[in-house]
Formats: structure tokens, C-alpha cells, sequence
């Protein structure tokens, strides 16, 4: 069976009959068995994902079948789903079971979907690249010796392995778009509140927006309409109307602005250069308008992001104590250490370096010169991507200096691999959706994107002229 690329090629081909839902299912469990050492993969549910697929088909027989009727989809391991383990990739959460489905999960659900596994990740969504889930790194498929990109670096393998037609990461800085960049698929990461993040382990709260992983804009579209809108469970999911995202609406004379400084950086790869500037030259001669604009604020971004999301993390990740759920510690004599050794021993490396810096700056006697300021240096973002999105319909850079690297090429150097978000957590400063298209291929055969964003809630305008762009 050749490997659908959309859900419309799925439908279309179970109406011709060339396979039936079980088939299609079945290729999928024997691609995840036979790329196993990639890792993407947690946990597979395999008899479950067959009966559903059953259910399914007899829905699809009798005419009576959700939107989503033939997407088969992967779930990060940090989105929860009743009944079933979930762990953030850490081992403070060993053996915990979801006493509840996430909004997302519920209305993917309610849509026909069918669940096929729960997929590797950063721990607690914590990394650039992968490597710091407590169950091993997620290879790369198109060079296993390079990292898929993080964190959602499971989700991204998965759609790009064919495991999956489907995959939902979390975007808390960069984690859909730049692993999606860096296997070669569509990423997502709507406007902050348009996805609820009921039922999402929490990172950074004010930043952090569940989104898909997709081969195509088309099916992007499809499942955001799906899961976008108000949710009564999360108060900072907006209550504004979904749009027809998968209606396209033809652009013409498009104001396209792009950061100077991202193109000018002495960390951006030389192709990665050369195929943007091939693009602007593309989008120019389809009748766009591109004019270069400063963003004087790049170099504080990532610094800016750190502090914030730093802070956040250590606020959410308190529940995490032994106490209640998850990981107890064997050598624990006393509630004192329970809590001391559960946390040591439960949380990785790089997950405490982050709570403990994130403790330091809302510490008392350094709030006001790191955690106050840093909400400061985020409004001047927020203003000035605001004031440029006022004058253009998108921004538009590289998704990352560079195509994957290699396994243990950043992962010695903590602010290396910080500086990876370095042209993605603007969206997530500011709120607004960007995506990563997979349009390019470096010399060295490693895919990797551009990126586009728009203003709040405009998914509708960047989702139609990303289709505009990818055709």
C-alpha cells in the first residue's frame, strides 16, 4: 500500500475500494513495527485502534461518519487521553493513568479519528532536539545519526515515517514548527487561546498552544476547524468564531514582511540563506509585495523567552511532588524527602537546570531584575510585531538557522540548544500562529522549512496562502 498523503486521498480511496480502514490501519502498525528504532513511538493501541477502525468503517459503510472519518493520529505524550498512560516522556509520572481526555482529544473523538499511540517527546516539552526524554532520543528519518527536532520530536518522526497520517505535538517556543521543519512536514501552531489546552500538561501556560503535524496545508485546516473554539474548561480559550480554515481563499498582492535581521544572522546556514531569498524573489515575481523590516528585539527573544517560560515551569511543575501520583522514591524515609529524592531522582537534567532557574528568578531580590523585566522586554515584542503586522498580511523568516544536526552536537552546550528557537518563540511572545511549510532540500539531503506567521486569529488568511505557496 503507498502511504496516503491527505485525508482526501484517504477517503478517496476507500470509496474506490482499493483498502478499507482496517487495511490502512494495519499498514500503519506494520511501518511502526518495522521503524521501531526511531523511537517515535511510547506506546502503541494496537487492539484498540483496530476495533475503532472497525466501528469506523461500518459508520463510513452506512454514510454516517465524522469529518474525520479515516485520519489516523498520534498524540504527544503530554496530551492526555482517558484511560490511557501518559507521562510527559519523564519519569516523575511512571505508571500514571488519565482520569480524563483532553478538550483536543474529545473532539478529535467525536469527529471519528482514530487514536494509534501516544508519541515521544522532550521531557515536559523541555528541549530543541529530542534528547531529553527519559526514554531515549527520537531519530531523525531521513538520517537517523541527526535529531528530529523537539520537542515534539515524536510527532514529527511519526508523520514523517509514515506511521501516522496525523500527529498533535505542543508549540510552547517552537516545538511543532521546528522539528516540523527538520523532518520535512506541515506544523501548526495556531494563536494562543484558539486550541484549548484543557487536558495539556502544562510548560510555560501563557505560551503554550496545542497544533498539528500534517504532509499537507489541507488536512492542517481540516483538524483545526475541528478542534479550534470555546471550551468552558479553559478560560483563555477565545470565545471568537472558527473560521472555514479549509475553504481557501486565493491571495493576490500580498504584504509580506521579512525580518532583516533573521536573514543578516551570522548563525544561519548558507543554503537556508540563499533558498529564502530564492523565495522572495518568487513571491515577488507572483505579484507580492516583500519589503525587508527591522526587528531590533531578535537578540532578546530567546534570552526573554527563557525567563519567562523558566518561571512558568517552575510554577506548574510543583504538582509533581511523589506525593499524590507518579514516581515515588524507594529511598525516601520522610516526607522532607519524599518530596527532595521523588523530584531528584523523577525529573531529568534538563528539566530541573529549568525549575531551578526558574525558582532563581522569581526568587526574592531578583524578580524585579530578571522575571519583572523580562514581562517588559515581552510587551516591546508584542508591540512591535503588532505595528509590523498592521502594515503587512505575514512575517516570514527561515524556521531554523539550519537542517538537523547530529546526535550530541548541541547537547553539551545548553544555550546552543536555546538558540534554536531563535526565529520561532516570536510567535509565542506575542500570541500569534505561525507555521513551518516543508518546501526545501539541503545538499547534505535534510529537509527544511519557511516559516510563516500572521496576525491573532488570522489561521484562515496564513493557512490559505501557505497553500498558496506549498500548491
Amino acid at each position: 500500500m503507498k502511504a496516503p498523503r491527505s485525508l482526501k486521498e484517504v477517503r478517496s480511496s476507500l470509496t474506490a475500494g482499493d483498502y478499507n480502514l482496517i487495511d490502512l490501519v494495519r499498514f500503519y502498525l506494520d511501518n511502526i513495527e518495522q521503524k521501531s528504532d526511531l523511537n517515535a513511538f511510547l506506546e502503541v493501541w494496537k487492539d484498540e485502534v483496530l476495533e475503532q477502525a472497525e466501528q469506523v468503517q461500518s459508520k463510513i459503510d452506512a454514510g454516517t461518519a465524522g469529518r474525520l472519518a479515516g485520519m489516523v493520529v498520534g498524540l504527544k505524550d503530554n496530551i492526555v487521553y482517558k484511560g490511557h498512560k501518559v507521562s510527559a516522556s519523564s519519569k516523575i509520572l511512571e505508571g500514571f493513568e488519565s482520569l480524563y481526555s483532553s478538550t483536543v482529544t474529545e473532539r478529535l473523538e467525536a469527529e471519528d479519528a482514530l487514536f494509534i499511540g501516544r508519541l515521544n517527546c522532550d521531557e515536559f516539552a523541555m528541549g530543541s532536539s529530542n534528547e531529553n526524554s527519559a526514554f531515549g532520543p527520537v531519530k531523525n528519518p531521513h538520517n537517523p545519526a541527526c535529531v528530529s527536532g523537539g520537542s515534539s520530536g515524536g510527532s514529527a518522526t511519526a508523520v514523517a515515517a509514515d506511521m501516522c497520517l496525523v500527529s498533535f505535538g505542543s508549540d510552547t517556543g517552537g516545538s511543532i514548527r521546528q522539528p516540523a521543519s527538520f523532518c520535512g512536514v506541515v506544523g501548526l501552531k495556531p494563536t494562543y487561546g484558539r486550541v484549548s489546552r484543557h487536558g495539556l500538561i502544562a510548560y510555560a501556560s501563557s505560551m503554550d498552544q496545542i497544533g498539528p503535524f500534517t504532509h499537507s496545508v489541507e488536512d492542517a485546516a481540516l483538524v483545526l476547524e475541528v478542534i479550534a473554539g470555546k471550551d468552558n474548561f479553559d478560560n483563555t480559550a477565545s470565545t471568537k468564531v472558527i473560521d472555514d480554515y479549509a475553504s481557501f481563499t486565493p491571495i493576490s498582492n500580498a504584504r509580506i514582511a521579512v525580518i532583516e535581521e533573521s536573514l543578516n544572522s551570522d548563525g544561519l546556514d548558507s543554503e537556508v540563506k540563499t533558498a529564502i531569498n530564492t523565495q522572495i524573489e518568487k513571491l515577488r515575481a507572483d505579484g507580492h509585495t516583500v519589503e525587508m523590516v527591522s526587528f531590533p528585539y531578535l537578540d532578546e527573544l530567546v534570552p526573554c523567552y527563557n525567563v519567562l517560560s523558566n518561571a512558568e515551569a517552575s510554577s506548574n511543575l510543583s504538582r509533581f511532588d511523589g506525593m499524590r501520583y507518579g514516581y515515588r522514591s524507594e529511598n525516601a524515609v520522610d516526607v522532607p524527602t519524599t518530596y527532595s529524592k521523588s523530584r531528584t531522582e523523577g525529573f531529568g537534567k534538563e528539566v530541573k537546570r529549568r525549575i531551578m532557574l526558574g525558582t532563581f528568578v522569581l526568587s526574592t531580590g531578583y524578580y524585579d531584575a530578571y522575571y519583572s523585566k523580562a514581562q517588559k522586554v515581552r510587551r516591546l515584542i508584542q508591540e512591535k510585531t503588532d505595528e509590523i503586522l498592521q502594515d503587512f498580511d505575514f512575517i516570514l523568516t527561515p524556521t531554523s538557522p539550519h537542517t538537523a544536526f547530529k546526535f550530541g552536537e548541541n547537547s553539551h552546550d545548553p544555550v546552543a540548544m536555546y538558540l534554536e528557537d531563535i526565529y520561532t518563540v516570536q510567535a509565542n511572545l506575542a500570541g500569534i500562529p505561525g507555521v513551518s511549510l516543508p518546501l526545501y532540500t539541503h545538499s547534505n539531503g535534510m529537509p527544511f522549512g519557511l516559516q510563516l506567521m500572521a496576525n491573532k486569529f488570522e489561521e484562515k488568511k496564513l493557512l490559505s496562502f501557505s497553500k498558496q505557496i506549498v500548491g
